[in-house]
């Protein structure tokens, strides 16, 4: 398990190094005249020329890029061009928010899906027709239709939580999850119904398997042949599928946080994406990376420990 573990670091490593170039060479678009931004349209030309030499644009592309990794190995990811905030002082005061939505919605995923796919495959009958029905229709609702319906309802009409805002776990317990609980519900629903669908096709599969059947044979309880040795045998597949899931969350995470005005990484990338603030967009992109890297390198610990077979691959 050790040899796995280094290998799959080993290469997540090589992944960041080579999308932190592509990333830092396609941000270094010509034309970005960041220091025209930063001066305004009516400074002259001479002053805009040494802002971007303050800065280092002059430089050739690829002695910006080294600068910047010497200094991102060390953990310095320098300071906002546009607003002089320390990159990882202005990204930790956003990552609280971020976080409370991601782990929000994969522990939600994990508990509803994982029952609901367990109930459908082991129930089979109306209850399987209902998970799947309940699968297809919570996929194919895009996010902005469910947030948009759940504001209306529990925001508008019942005024049970705040339509916008973000109050700290640190501040109000109540307060905090008032104002996470609607935007983790409207992302919630496309992935519980993805994974269940997973789950629900994995325990019909191990179900059939011939292990299965002598297990029942020799007179053991259901619930002990489901919990002690389908579960775990169905539950790999439908890990790999949770950990694509979290990817996907990311993307989904800018619009939700845009519509319930909270000041996470989601809304601060549209911001600075917009501006072309390179060490904010370099450090959010990094941040992503390493985080999709870190969810994928669970994911496949916990499926090896689940089966060996996968620690050869």
């Amino acid at each position: 398990m050790a040899a796995f573990v280094v290998r799959r670091i080993a290469a997540g490593a090589l992944l960041v190094l080579v999308i932190s170039f592509l990333s830092y060479t396609l941000l270094s678009i010509p034309g970005l005249d960041v220091g025209r931004q930063l001066l305004g349209q009516s400074a002259s030309q001479d002053l805009v020329d040494a802002k971007n030499a303050a800065l280092g644009l002059d430089r050739p592309v690829l002695v910006q890029y080294l600068d910047w990794l010497a200094h991102a190995v060390r953990g310095d990811l320098g300071t906002s061009w546009f607003t002089s905030e320390n990159v990882v002082r202005a990204i930790a005061n956003r990552l609280p928010v971020t976080i409370s939505l991601m782990a929000g919605v994969t522990l939600v995923t994990a508990v509803l899906a994982f029952l609901l796919g367990v109930w459908a495959g082991v129930r089979r009958g109306a209850v399987d027709r209902f998970v799947q029905v309940f699968s297809v229709i919570g996929y194919a609702l895009p996010n902005f239709l469910v947030t948009l319906v759940l504001v209306l309802v529990f925001a508008v009409h019942l005024r049970w939580f705040p339509a916008i805002g973000y109050v700290g776990i640190g501040e109000s317990f109540s307060g905090w999850l008032s104002t996470v609980l609607l935007p983790v519900l409207s992302l919630s629903v496309g992935s519980v119904a993805g994974v269940a669908q997973q789950v629900r096709s994995s325990v019909i599969e191990v179900l059939r398997q011939d292990y299965v059947r002598t297990l029942r044979a020799r007179g053991l309880p259901p619930s002990r042949i489901v919990l002690r040795h389908v579960l775990r045998n169905a539950s790999a597949p439908a890990l790999a599928v949770l950990g694509m899931q979290f990817v996907g969350l990311l993307g989904g995470a800018v619009l939700v946080e845009q519509i319930f005005g909270l000041p996470g990484i989601g809304s601060m990338t549209v911001t600075y994406t917009t501006r072309g603030d390179i060490p904010i967009i370099m450090a959010l992109v990094m941040l992503t990376v390493i985080g999709v890297i870190a969810v994928n390198l669970v994911v496949d610990i916990l499926i090896g420990w689940l089966n060996p077979k996968a620690r050869i691959a």
